[in-house]
């Protein structure tokens, strides 16, 4: 009896949290493939730094910036239109698995890559998977989770996947300084692999007829679906990665001004999901109480000095703390967003809607390394002070045109009664 207890209390537990099946079965999958695609994050400065010749006469930082960013631009690019397709077809999972094998396949490929050029061609690649990947993940959570929870099961599904973004980059790191480029790419395409199996054997699909679909004209890109708070929702979610990528750029710059290797730079760069890893479903779940928009602020706000201070570090330990706090901001700004648009999403055509937000974030991934590699030709703070006034723009445009999603009385009465 006590035993069942155990289990009937920590059941209740998960549940109260956003925890079921399905956001369990999707967020694991996510961390594979996160933990896969991440690897690549540290591996790629160093591959391009040693390909033979110099092309298009172009800065290496400006190169790898080009390669970076290339990647989220066409997954940024072509989501709205798989958000669509997943709408359309109304099914997810066929989507997911095969958006996975995309990128795994670019993945291994990168171990017969020997020109700039074909390294672009493999990142297109990747970037259409993950476009075909994040529209029908996300709808298919929009379509499994509780608005009064909707919080912590964002929360849980943005914290496993950056536990895959977290070991990513040391095991790109560990294995490219022990093993070498290709075992790097092989662990890379293994994992995703992993995730094309999880994803088959744990995720069960949901169809969803729109009613409605028959009786209008089906579009691709529907004004009618959007809204201020899915735009703003998707601003802060750019603003946030663009603030926490800018470092991948100028990882050759960091190593050489604090005298650090790619090991340790990948240390500094993973420190930054540490504060999101503790804070991510505390904060998810503190916004189904209190509502999204004030921890989407303070997150915003906060994000501003953490951001600027990046490019004044003189060494790893500043590096690391700053990459911490970096953190803990974007666990209030991310879970909270999502949650927004899940929020607001309407029936059947969820896939677009969530690709709005998800395409602000790989937006953000792509043109913040970018931003980073143009502007620190320059002087190096250059793109982190931009950035830092940029998120406090972005804060004064949430504050402004994101409205409250959660009645924050009736949640709290819930809670108390259950």
């Amino acid at each position: 009896m006590k035993e069942k207890s155990i289990v009937a209390s920590v059941k209740n537990f998960l549940t109260s949290i956003g925890m079921n099946r399905g956001v369990l079965a999707l967020s694991v999958a996510r961390m594979a493939d996160a933990t896969g695609n991440s690897i690549l994050f540290i591996i790629i400065p160093l591959y391009v730094a040693k390909l033979p010749g110099v092309y298009f006469h172009l800065p290496l930082p400006v190169m790898v910036g080009i390669l970076l960013s290339l990647y989220g631009l066409v997954n940024s690019a072509l989501q709205p239109v798989m958000g669509a397709l997943s709408d359309k077809i109304g099914r997810r999972k066929p989507l997911i698995e095969i958006g996975l094998g995309f990128v795994a396949f670019g993945t291994l490929a990168f171990i017969y890559a020997e020109r700039f050029l074909d390294l672009l061609i493999l990142r297109i690649l990747q970037g259409v998977g993950v476009a075909i990947t994040i529209p029908a993940s996300l709808a298919l959570m929009a379509m499994i989770t509780k608005k009064d929870t909707r919080g912590g099961s964002m929360g849980i599904y943005s914290t496993l996947r950056l536990i895959g973004f977290a070991c990513g980059p040391l095991i790109g790191g560990f294995l490219q300084v022990h093993f070498g480029f290709n075992a790097a790419f092989v662990a890379g395409a293994s994992l995703l692999a992993l995730a094309i199996l999880m994803v088959q054997i744990w995720v069960k699909d949901v169809q969803v007829i729109d009613p409605n679909q028959s009786e209008q004209r089906f579009r691709i890109i529907d004004i009618s679906l959007l809204n201020p708070g899915i735009l703003s929702a998707a601003l802060a979610t750019f603003i946030m990665a663009s603030s926490f990528s800018m470092v991948t750029t100028l990882e050759n710059e960091f190593n050489l001004r604090l005298g650090i290797n790619a090991l340790q730079f990948s240390v500094a760069f993973t420190a930054l999901m540490v504060g999101r890893l503790i804070l991510q479903v505390p904060l998810g779940r503190l916004s189904d109480f209190i509502g999204r928009k004030p921890v989407v602020l303070v997150g915003m706000l906060l994000l501003a000095p953490a951001t600027a201070l990046l490019g004044e570090v003189t060494s790893l330990t500043q590096l690391v703390v700053l990459r911490i706090f970096q953190g803990i901001t974007a666990a209030g700004i991310a879970a909270p967003a999502f949650a927004v648009a899940g929020d607001l999403a309407e029936r059947g055509g969820e896939g677009r809607q969530m690709s709005i937000i998800s395409m602000g974030f790989g937006l953000g991934l792509a043109l913040g390394p970018l931003l980073a590699g143009l502007l620190a030709v320059l002087f190096f703070e250059l793109p982190f002070l931009t950035m830092g006034i940029l998120c406090l723009i972005g804060t004064w445009i949430v504050f402004r045109y994101m409205p409250e999603t959660v009645q924050t009385e009736k949640v709290l009465f819930k809670e108390l009664h259950d």
